[in-house]
């Protein structure tokens, strides 16, 4: 029977050795940079203990980034366990043991094998780092990471966590680290670590926006030693002047932040990267400028992290001595940036299914086969240009792919369309969508008009498709890509999300017009904040589109709206008057029921 080392036995195992790090790391070639002014006494891990104990999460930050603890500080091993486990909720807490047993689980065994471990798909094995790890600490980093890979198979792409995992072994024991890993993942409050490549892609966009707002002169240094093209492909490395470039010690003293206070701390170190490296680069005779001209800029860059010529405190000041540069605004741009990335790819978009982040009425495992055989039948529906897949619906049910196609809306009884409206609109929704069942969410006629009883019924559906008609009898409406209930979505200051929704979102008219509106970003890169509103809510009103005007807009009883044309759909007034009382609203979601 294997017996499985306990926190205790391997902390008793760190403590005989003579330095801080533990066993798996070699200490010879780690630089220590004493703390400058040596006079003034460091903090002990009590100090940061009871901060947090207390709640003062703000004076904990000030604390650790003016803290410059050697990177052979004793301190370090309780105190990056301390900051990691502080994002732990309850329903990611995990029980003594939990680690070991899912070792045993996953390789039959606690004893590390001498063969090589198979790491998990979201690692990109040129990012592998291992800092000072010996040979035996690299297998256990790869347990590490691969027994996280099999308790979270929702990450999909992620190639900080095996560093940062490295990182957390110089100075903690294995179980340590994954619970520290574990919690990071979770974490709800922050964002430290991105699991997909769509949120990896966002990060670089992001800090490519805020440089070139908030670091002017060096983002203009930079784009002008390169093509546009190339300065896109330097700002895609930007995580890696981080992990893979800066010295041992200033990388611990920029993990030292991160680990309270999330991936702000990396945007700002790359920031602070890139004003150092404009500073020693900007004379034309600099040994930089010469190294700029021989081997560009980009080469340049990263021999700059590598030999970082000041102090890892001195990188920490002018990390957070940039102004102007707050949480919110950090958060809103990395927003702007995901949604944009979300909807041109929904649009552009594979022929894969997209998961929703809401698991009802989506595909679930009994669903693939039946999604799978009719993915041949929406492959050639999706070839069929529009104008034929309307006239070929308007006549006759037709070839089988059709009737394949639009089987679903047999089913849908609306008060509001007729069935040639009612196959326009069906030719108009996403592909994907159209294999679903329709089921009435919520009707006037039946529920009432109340938008508290619309949000009951409808808030956790996504998508969703409204329907409109009016008293004059016009009727249009839209196809709403996200879920209703993110409108009580909040941002890090805690302050609720104005706007949500994805450019998938459209609009339409059937009635006197019969049209499509498309968010405007589908046409071209470059769209203002004023097309980029797809969808907001709160109790008194309901609004599609935004910027200049508001395609659809309704009042908290359900009963009069307006409609005017607005930056994100440049749609006309879905009706003449531009003022509507509601006869009648509708609300669709789509079911899993698929055709057997």
């Amino acid at each position: 029977m294997q017996i499985m080392p306990s926190v205790l036995e391997e902390a008793a195992v760190e403590q005989e050795q003579s330095n801080s790090y533990t066993s798996l790391v070699d200490s010879t070639g780690i630089t220590v940079v004493p703390p400058s002014p040596s006079s003034k006494p460091l903090k002990t891990i009590g100090d940061v203990t009871s901060l947090l104990q207390q709640g003062r999460k703000q004076d904990a930050k000030h604390l650790l980034r003016n803290n410059a603890w050697p990177v052979d500080s004793p301190i370090r091993g309780q105190l990056w366990s301390l900051l990691c486990m502080q994002h732990q909720t309850k329903s990611n807490s995990m029980s003594d043991g939990f680690y070991w047993d899912m070792v045993n689980q996953v390789f039959g065994s606690t004893e590390l094998s001498d063969k090589p471990i198979s790491l998990p798909p979201f690692v990109e094995p040129s990012h592998c780092q291992l800092y000072y790890l010996t040979h035996k600490g690299r297998s256990v980093a790869d347990r590490v990471v691969s027994v996280l890979g099999y308790a979270c198979p929702d990450i999909v792409y992620s190639p900080t966590i095996y560093p940062i995992c490295a990182l957390l072994l110089h100075y903690m024991s294995e179980e340590q680290c994954y619970h520290c890993m574990a919690s990071l993942v979770a974490a709800k409050e922050k964002t430290f670590i991105t699991q997909t490549k769509l949120l990896y892609e966002v990060t670089w966009k992001t800090v490519m926006q805020i440089c070139k707002k908030h670091v002017k002169s060096a983002a203009v240094h930079l784009q002008r030693h390169c093509p546009s093209s190339r300065a896109e492909r330097i700002y895609m490395d930007w995580i890696w002047w981080i992990f893979q470039g800066l010295p041992f010690q200033h990388l611990v003293r920029v993990m030292d932040c991160f680990f309270h206070e999330g991936i702000k701390v990396l945007y700002r170190t790359a920031m602070a990267i890139l004003i150092l490296f404009h500073k020693a680069s900007s004379s034309p005779s600099s040994e930089w400028m010469t190294e700029i001209q021989r081997n560009g800029i980009d080469a340049a860059l990263n021999k700059f992290c590598k030999e970082m010529p000041v102090t890892p405190q001195k990188l920490l000041k002018v990390a957070f001595g940039i102004r102007g540069l707050s949480s919110a605004y950090i958060s809103r741009v990395f927003i702007r940036t995901e949604m944009v990335l979300k909807s041109k790819n929904v649009i552009n978009g594979s022929r894969q299914l997209v998961r929703s982040r809401s698991s009802e009425n989506l595909p679930n495992s009994q669903s693939q086969n039946n999604i799978q055989m009719v993915s041949h039948t929406l492959t050639i529906r999706e070839r069929m240009s529009e104008e034929m897949y309307n006239e070929m619906g308007a006549h006759s049910p037709g070839p089988r792919t059709l009737s394949m196609g639009i089987y679903p809306i047999q089913n849908m009884n609306t008060r509001i369309l007729d069935h040639q409206d009612l196959l326009t609109l069906w030719s108009w929704l996403p592909v994907r969508i159209t294999m679903y069942q329709p089921i009435l969410l919520y009707t006037t006629e039946e529920h009432g008009c109340s938008l508290t009883t619309f949000y009951v019924r409808v808030e956790h559906h996504e998508p969703t498709l409204l329907m409109i008609k009016t008293c004059n009898n016009e009727v249009f409406g839209a196809y709403c890509s996200s879920r209703w209930g993110e409108r009580n979505q909040k941002d890090d200051r805690g302050n609720r999300q104005a706007y949500f929704g994805t450019g998938e979102t459209f609009l339409f008219s059937l009635y006197p017009e019969r049209a499509k509106y498309q968010w405007v970003g589908i046409e071209g890169d470059k769209v203002g904040h004023g097309a980029e509103l797809f969808m907001a809510a709160d109790s008194k009103m309901i609004t599609i589109g935004g910027g200049e005007g508001q395609a659809i807009w309704m009042d908290e009883n359900i009963r009069f709206g307006k409609t005017d044309r607005c930056q994100t759909f440049n749609n006309p007034p879905l009706c003449p008057s531009g003022d509507f009382e509601i006869r009648v609203l509708e609300v669709y979601g789509f079911a899993t029921d698929q055709l057997s």
